[in-house]
């Protein structure tokens, strides 16, 4: 196996070296114009390479002031390591951070500067030499983290220049730059012309995936501008040849068609299992062949549509990719089946393939571009685009390509303009089961901050932890514990006395968290369990139920007479009769003698005031009969 291995590794150096010669091969730095525009010991225009990850602003300017951290002057750390944050208050300039070379990769510098708070990256050279791309690792699961999440611009600049920075910032001096990216697309004439270098293959990796997701993700706006006559879009595929003393070997033959003059890496850099490079070589060639017919239709767009459809439909994943999924696609779409077929030729064919040899001699690099020689590449008006691709970052460099106030309508709306929490949830915590994020998009860009919902409030960073907290916290998402609703009940495991606990409730048993399983009470012996009862388990309970003219009483787990119950329900109705009569009889007699003795009060005291008058009451009225006097 590693005998194999080596020797597919030796392979594919012999295929990419062997496709252009070194003495032919061009490689041109995209560059960005970088002004200072104080202090004035250092006024003036300098050039910048236009790093290949991030989001240069292609189309405009950006000002702000050069810091030198005092620490980590690499960036290869955290800052927040060093307690260093360049986050600046509302209406200050955005503060450009000043790395050195070395150490670690380009794309960790910005990213540890971009989580400090920077607006852009300059990176000064180490060395004395020309201009360098700088470019993202090969993204492995540690870096395709980061490098995803890169959204500032970045540039490298010259050793010579970079000290005079560091000189100047040193000295107290307020370093006032200008980053400016209006020429770095030109606009020749009033369309723009772009072409993306691609490939079918889904299988390898994280570049294949973000490229996959582009596609999709861009396939809107490309046709806008595509059916407007607003721009004119090309697809490419890179291929490579196999060396003559190579063809008749087991790896060229399996990664090659028309006898080794075109091939592409085996998928799984395995051959003896899975899809072969020769499988991507035909798909290629057949994308290919799908826009060339469309464009003959007046329908270039369908291309995307094609592309985005294979991806979802025949993935190589799911071992769809192959000739009869592809021809369903084209099929839907309505091509010509017979046109796309005459285009593609004879795969094994001892003779040179028009669309492919065409693919070939348009990697060499003309007039202002470079060669291509990896995947993806994005060309926009003969520049090679450098930054993020993305449909946010791709739509701004392709609208740079128009002369100001030419640019259609697209580049002014919202697809330029885009809510940055739809793109990777803008880098923020998210929870897909409960539907919850913690970014939010403002006028400035997106702020990530813990949401809150339903009364709950969620607390953490807002960007990797947010987490529910006080009361009610077992309406979000159940508080991660088991719930089910089944014939009309639904439980749950979450109870929250100040913390959440995962518990299962009565009726049930398990660990509370992923599972909670009923619990059979007429089993287990834990209800009824008089002589006359009679049990049936239910989901999360039971019913008992006695036999005869009998009664289940559940507190006491027992059976009584119906006919009981109703002669002791009589007798208590009649007792609460007698207890309501004789109560109001008392109380009639009660009342009876205070009016009595009130009566008899008042007559005494009118006999004595005959006889001895109050000094306080007149004259008492007489009440002696007249017969009497």
């Amino acid at each position: 196996m590693k005998v194999q291995r080596s020797a597919l590794r030796l392979l594919l150096g012999f295929l990419v070296v062997s496709l252009i010669p070194s003495s032919m091969a061009r490689f041109v730095v995209e560059k960005n114009s970088l002004r200072v525009i104080s202090p004035d010991s250092i006024k003036g225009t300098h050039d910048s390479a236009i790093g290949n990850f991030g989001i240069p602003q292609y189309g405009g300017s950006m000002a702000g002031i050069v810091v030198y951290p005092r620490e980590n002057k690499k960036g290869c750390r955290g800052f927040d390591e060093f307690g260093i944050s360049f986050k600046t208050k509302p209406g200050g300039l955005p503060p450009f951070v000043l790395v050195d070379r070395g150490d670690c990769f380009f794309a960790l510098k910005v990213w540890n500067a971009q989580k400090a708070g920077a607006s852009a990256v300059l990176v000064a050279d180490d060395i004395e030499e020309a201009l360098i791309t700088m470019d993202s690792p090969e993204a492995d699961g540690s870096s395709a983290k980061y490098i995803e999440n890169i959204t500032i611009p970045s540039a490298l600049i010259e050793k010579s220049f970079g000290e005079k920075l560091k000189k100047a910032y040193s000295a107290g001096d307020m370093v006032n730059v200008n980053l400016d990216w209006r020429e770095a697309v030109p606009h020749p004439d009033d369309r723009v012309e772009y072409e993306l270098w691609t490939n079918s293959n889904d299988e390898c990796g994280v570049k294949c995936d973000m490229l996959m997701e582009f596609v999709k993700d861009f396939k809107g706006a490309a046709q806008i501008l595509e059916k407007g006559g607003y721009t004119q879009f090309t697809p490419h595929y890179i291929t490579w040849y196999c060396p003559q003393a190579f063809t008749s070997s087991k790896q060229c033959k399996s990664q090659c068609i028309n006898h080794g003059r075109y091939c592409a890496p085996d998928p799984e850099q395995d051959f003896s299992t899975g899809y072969e490079g020769r499988d991507v070589v035909v798909e290629n060639l057949r994308q290919l062949c799908v826009f060339r017919v469309a464009n003959e239709n007046k329908k270039p767009w369908t291309w995307w549509d094609y592309v985005t459809d294979f991806q979802i439909r025949c993935p190589m994943k799911e071992k769809k990719y192959n000739r009869e999924c592809a021809d369903g696609v084209i099929k839907s779409l309505g091509l010509d089946m017979k046109k796309i077929e005459k285009c593609m030729g004879d795969p094994n064919a001892d003779s040179d393939n028009p669309v492919l040899k065409e693919e070939q001699d348009a990697q060499v690099g003309k007039g202002s571009r470079g060669d291509v020689t990896i995947l993806p590449t994005l060309v926009v008006n003969n520049r090679q685009y450098r930054g993020k691709l993305a449909k946010v970052a791709v739509l701004r460099a392709i609208c740079s390509g128009f002369e100001e106030t030419t640019e259609p309508a697209v580049c002014l709306s919202g697809d330029v303009e885009t809510n940055e929490c739809l793109e990777n949830n803008g880098g923020c915590w998210q929870d897909k089961a409960a539907n919850l994020t913690a970014c939010k998009d403002t006028f400035r860009g997106r702020v990530c901050e813990c949401p809150l919902l339903d009364g709950v409030q969620f607390k953490g960073d807002g960007y990797t932890t947010c987490e529910a907290s006080g009361p009610g916290r077992c309406k979000i998402n159940n508080g991660g514990c088991w719930h089910e609703s089944r014939e009309g009940h639904a439980f749950s495991a979450c109870s929250d006395n100040g913390e959440i606990k995962c518990q299962c409730p009565p009726g049930f048993k398990g660990d509370g968290v992923k599972s909670c399983k009923d619990i059979d009470e007429c089993k287990e012996k834990k209800a009824c369990q008089c002589p006359e009862c009679s049990c049936k388990n239910t989901w999360g309970s039971y019913d008992c139920t006695c036999s005869g003219d009998l009664l289940y009483i559940r507190d006491h787990d027992t059976c009584i007479s119906k006919n009981a119950r109703e002669t002791k329900s009589a007798w208590a109705a009649v007792w609460v009769i007698l207890i309501g009569l004789a109560m109001a009889a008392g109380g009639a007699y009660l009342v009876y003698k205070y009016r009595l003795r009130s009566y008899m009060d008042s007559e005494i005291r009118a006999i004595m005031a005959q006889y001895m008058p109050l000094d306080s009451q007149g004259e008492v009225p007489n009440h002696v009969n007249d017969e009497h006097a």
